[in-house]
C-alpha cells in the first residue's frame, strides 16, 4: 500500500522497520482535522522533484530521498528537515479523491455514539471533496486487475481499493454509507459484466433504503467487448496505456449522466406456469439469432479451455471463425417465421430476418454502432438515458460483419418503451449482455426498470454522433 520495495526474505525486518499506511487514525483525542505527512525513505519515482530545492530526486544509485505516500511530495535526505517531519498532509493533487484517515476516525467514534449526522465531519475534508472507490476484478483483461489494485492503494487510501475475488460488490458498496450522500464516485476495473455486477449491487442499496448514498460509476474497461465503456466516453480497452493517475484524474473530471437498465423476462410455453419465468438485468442489448448463435459458441469452448482465452487477439479470432462458420451453415434462418415481434403492443411484419437484436447503448459487437449504420440516411435519435430501446433485424453473420465495417445498413424495425418476442417454436440461441443460452419455444417481454447514474468521460468518446452525446449531457446534479 505504501509502494516500499523490498527482497522477499527482507520482509518481516522491513514490517518490523517500517509504518505502513494508516487507514484510520488511531488514539488521537477529540477530532483531528489533519495529519502529518507520512515519509518513508528510497523508492522515490524517477523524474520527481524535491518540494525544497525543486531538483530532481532518486538519482542516486543507493536508497535515497524521502516521499510521503499521502500527498507523493518527495525531498531529498539533506532538504529533510525536522518542521517537514511535523507539517501537515496537503494529500496532494488527489486530496478530493482521497479519504483522509482522520475523517474515518471520526466517524468510527461517531458510529459507536450512534450518531448519524456525518455531515458536520465533511467541513474537515476539501470543499470539492468526492472520494472515490475502486472495485477491481482481478480475472478481467488478462489479470490487469491485479496490477491496477497496488497502483490505486499507493495513490488512495488502501480502504478505497477492493478486489471483487475477494469481496463482493454489494459488501464493498456500504463505505458509501459512511461518505457524504450523493459525492462518491466508483471506478469498476473490469468488463461490462462486472459493471453489471456493481450496478446490480447498487440497486439492491435503493431496496435497503439507502438511495441517497448511491454512487455515480465510471469504467476502466479491461477485457474484451466493453461497449458500454465505449458508449460512456472510456474506451473499447484498456492495456496500460494511460497511468493511474490520469484516469484518476478523467474521474475527477466526468460529468454524470443516466443510464436507463431494463428487465429481461423469459417466460417458457407450457409447463403450466409450474416454472418461474427467467429474469435478468440488460444495460447493453438483448438478442436472438446469429450474433448469440457466436456468443453461445464461444463461451462453449472457453468454459472447456479457459487458458487459450488470454487475450484480445485471440478471443476476436475466435468470434472470427464462428462467425464464418454461419455464414455458411446459416443455423439461424427464417427466423422470421419462428418469431412474433410486438412494439408497444403493435405486431411488427418481419421481413426475412436472421436475427433481431434490441439495443439500449449506441455500440454493440466491440465498437460497432450498430443503429446508426452506414450513416448515409436518416434515423430517429437513440439515447441511453429516454426509456426507449431500438430494434434492428439482420439478415445473417455476413450482414453483421457489413455493418460493422459500415458497408450496409440494419433493418431497423422501430423503437419502443416495451419489447415482447414470442419463439414459436424450435430452439434459437439468445443472450443478454454477452451472456449467451440455448432457448425454447418461450416470450421475452423487456421492460423499463430503473436508472443507473453513470459517470460519461468526453475525452475519449470515438465515432460518437455529437449530437448524440450533447442530448445526453442533461449532467446529474446529485
Amino acid at each position: 500500500d505504501c509502494s516500499v520495495v523490498m527482497e522477499r526474505p527482507c520482509l518481516k525486518k522491513a514490517d518490523r522497520r517500517f509504518l505502513c499506511k494508516e487507514i484510520m487514525m488511531r488514539g488521537s483525542a477529540g477530532a483531528p482535522s489533519s495529519m502529518p505527512h507520512h515519509w518513508i525513505r528510497g523508492n522515490v519515482p524517477l523524474c520527481s522533484c524535491c518540494m525544497v530545492c525543486k531538483q530532481q530526486c532518486g538519482t542516486q544509485p543507493k536508497l535515497c530521498d524521502y516521499r510521503c505516500v499521502w500527498c507523493q511530495y518527495t525531498v531529498h535526505d539533506e532538504c529533510m528537515v525536522d518542521s517537514l517531519r511535523t507539517e501537515d498532509c496537503t494529500f496532494g493533487e488527489f486530496k478530493d479523491l482521497i479519504i483522509p484517515p482522520y475523517y474515518l476516525s471520526a466517524i468510527n467514534q461517531m458510529r459507536k455514539e450512534k450518531r448519524t449526522n456525518y455531515e458536520k465531519v465533511v467541513p474537515y475534508c476539501s470543499k470539492h471533496w468526492m472520494p472515490v472507490m475502486v472495485l477491481a476484478n482481478t480475472r478481467s483483461g488478462t489479470n490487469m486487475g491485479e496490477i491496477f489494485l497496488g497502483e490505486f492503494k499507493m495513490l488512495l487510501n488502501p480502504v478505497q481499493v477492493f478486489d471483487l475475488s475477494k469481496i463482493a460488490p454489494a459488501k464493498a458498496l456500504q463505505l458509501c454509507t459512511w461518505l457524504p450522500c450523493s459525492a462518491v464516485r466508483v471506478l469498476v476495473c473490469g468488463g461490462d459484466g462486472t459493471v453489471g455486477w456493481v450496478l446490480d449491487a447498487i440497486d439492491e442499496m435503493k431496496i435497503k433504503g439507502q438511495e441517497r448514498f448511491i454512487p455515480q460509476v465510471a469504467v476502466l474497461p479491461l477485457g474484451t467487448g466493453n461497449d458500454l465503456s465505449n458508449t460512456l466516453g472510456w474506451g473499447a480497452g484498456y492495456a496500460g496505456e494511460v497511468p493511474v493517475e490520469q484516469i484518476l484524474r478523467n474521474v475527477m473530471e466526468a460529468d454524470g449522466i443516466k443510464l436507463d437498465r431494463w428487465k429481461v423476462q423469459v417466460t417458457n410455453k407450457g409447463y403450466y406456469n409450474l416454472r418461474k419465468p427467467k429474469v435478468f438485468t440488460m444495460n447493453n442489448y438483448f438478442s436472438v439469432g446469429p450474433d448469440a448463435l457466436m456468443a453461445l459458441n464461444f463461451h462453449a469452448h472457453r468454459e472447456k479451455t479457459p487458458s487459450l482465452f488470454s487475450s484480445r487477439i485471440i478471443n476476436k479470432a475466435v468470434y472470427f471463425f464462428y462467425g464464418t462458420k454461419d455464414c455458411l451453415v446459416q443455423e439461424c434462418k427464417d427466423l422470421n417465421k419462428k418469431i412474433e415481434l410486438e412494439l408497444d403492443g403493435e405486431r411488427i411484419e418481419l421481413p426475412n430476418l436472421e436475427g433481431i437484436i434490441v439495443l439500449n447503448i449506441g455500440y454493440w459487437g466491440g465498437g460497432c454502432r450498430l443503429w446508426e449504420g452506414m450513416g448515409d440516411e436518416p434515423y430517429p435519435l437513440a439515447r441511453h438515458d429516454d426509456g426507449l430501446l431500438e430494434v434492428v433485424g439482420v439478415h445473417g453473420s455476413f450482414h453483421c460483419a457489413q455493418i460493422q465495417v459500415k458497408l450496409a445498413n440494419p433493418v431497423r424495425l422501430g423503437q419502443a418503451h416495451t419489447v415482447r418476442l414470442i419463439l414459436k417454436s424450435s430452439k434459437m440461441p439468445m443472450q443478454v449482455d454477452g451472456e449467451p443460452w440455448a432457448q425454447g419455444p418461450c416470450t421475452v417481454t423487456i421492460t423499463h426498470k430503473t436508472h443507473a447514474l453513470m459517470l460519461y468521460h468526453s475525452g475519449e468518446q470515438t465515432d460518437d454522433d455529437d449530437a448524440s452525446i450533447s442530448s445526453d449531457q442533461n449532467t446529474v446534479k446529485c
